[in-house]
């Protein structure tokens, strides 16, 4: 079924208000990502944090509507200057350079992804080999109006939320369905979130 152009334009108008109240939103709806049981957390993500705790995130990803549209593309961490930043995983540096006024670094892991890190110094050279853990650079000053570390990932060049590959969300788990008939009282706390 095809909209009027007028249908269409209007919600891409809503569409456009939710994004833009979701970016307007107040940097205190963002808290500290609860750290996950050791175990848990790498039987489900594949990145390690690129700092140290806390992983306080005080902007989010949001994705863009059109591929050259206003979005952000990354998450950004406090972190005080001079921190030291570690590769996530095993990669092959991409690009080291100065992208408009910022020191960025780009990092190829398996799998066709892209990690970026800005505003960091680096003295690694494109087609370094680092291992996860290995320091990477130091955040500097140039992208949050506190010093934060902005994270980006790109997956076969497309722009996705970094935490789909950290220990930040919790695996989703489906709950049986209750029968009808009597309660059978609530399910254990261990069973509603692995």
């Amino acid at each position: 079924m095809l909209f009027p152009p007028a249908a269409a334009r209007s919600t891409r108008l809503v569409l456009l208000a939710i994004l833009i109240g979701l970016v307007a939103a107040p940097s205190t709806h963002f808290a500290t990502v609860p750290s996950a049981h050791p175990a848990a957390a790498e039987a489900t993500s594949r990145w390690s944090w690129p700092i140290a705790p806390p992983h306080t995130i005080v902007r989010p990803f949001v994705a863009p509507v059109t591929p050259y549209g206003a979005g952000h593309r990354g998450i950004d961490i406090t972190a005080a200057a001079d921190t030291i930043v570690v590769a996530p995983d095993d990669g092959v540096v991409f690009f080291v350079g100065v992208v408009v006024d910022r020191p960025v670094l780009s990092i190829t892991h398996a799998g066709g992804v892209v990690s970026s890190y800005e505003p960091m110094v680096s003295s690694l050279e494109v087609g370094s080999t680092v291992r996860r853990g290995d320091p990477i650079g130091t955040v500097t000053v140039g992208h949050c109006t506190a010093t934060c570390l902005h994270l980006g990932a790109r997956l076969h060049g497309q722009y996705v939320s970094p935490l789909n590959y950290l220990a930040a969300i919790r695996r989703a788990v489906l709950l049986p369905v209750r029968a009808r008939g009597p309660s059978v009282g609530p399910l254990p706390p261990s069973t509603a979130y692995r």
